[in-house]
């Protein structure tokens, strides 16, 4: 749903950006780990924090742009809070480590009647963090494609992909406009790795990676 996207793994559940919406079940009693990347209302709600009542082996991993006092006070033994180029390492439920690595995020992207100097300078920005990544083998990766950029939507997926990519991409950030994924596909530019684009029909759609 939007941003929010949960990948089960063999021993532990991954939940990024949640705030509204179903949650599915996970295979057995995998240790749940819920991800927050930044505070706006359609990627933060204080709803994740029920899962500690739902759930056993819940963890919390919040950009330090949310404000502490978000958190309840008997979860903050549970809760890390990252900032840009700040790492961790927490164990799944096998006791294998689970290294968590924080991007700063320009966020406001490049839109159109911006001036042009704003614009350049969120892409400069953007593409220095991108240049952090560059060399990795990225299994899975979510990118945004966003419609309210207009006839730029699809800057930022593009440059990730040329710069960096990675073997499957699922879109996010499209605002329930589910055709954007299959417009940019159709796009020359996504000549060379538009067979690693997953197209989402439906919020809740599942896929086996």
């Amino acid at each position: 749903h939007h941003s929010s996207f949960m990948a089960e793994l063999e021993h532990a559940a991954l939940l990024f950006d949640y705030f509204e919406g179903e949650i599915p079940a996970v295979e057995g009693d995998k240790p749940l780990f819920v991800f927050a990347s930044h505070r706006h209302g359609d990627h933060f709600s204080r709803a994740i924090f029920d899962l500690a009542d739902q759930r056993r082996n819940v963890t919390y991993i919040l950009s330090d742009d949310i404000w502490r006092r978000q958190v309840p006070e008997e979860l903050l033994g549970r809760t890390t809070f990252l900032g840009p180029d700040e790492d961790t390492r927490l164990l799944d439920g096998a006791g294998g480590p689970l290294d968590i690595e924080a991007f700063k995020s320009t966020d406001e992207g490049v839109w159109e009647c911006e001036p042009e100097k704003d614009n350049q300078k969120m892409s400069e920005r953007y593409h220095g963090e991108l240049a952090k990544l560059a060399g990795r083998h990225i299994d899975v990766a979510f990118m945004l494609i966003d419609p309210r950029q207009e006839k730029d939507f699809y800057l930022g997926m593009d440059d990730f992909m040329r710069m960096v990519g990675a073997d499957v991409v699922f879109p996010m950030h499209f605002w329930g406009d589910f055709e954007a994924a299959a417009r940019f596909k159709a796009l020359p530019c996504a000549k060379d790795y538009q067979d690693r684009i997953r197209e989402i029909h439906r919020t809740g759609e599942c896929f086996i990676v």
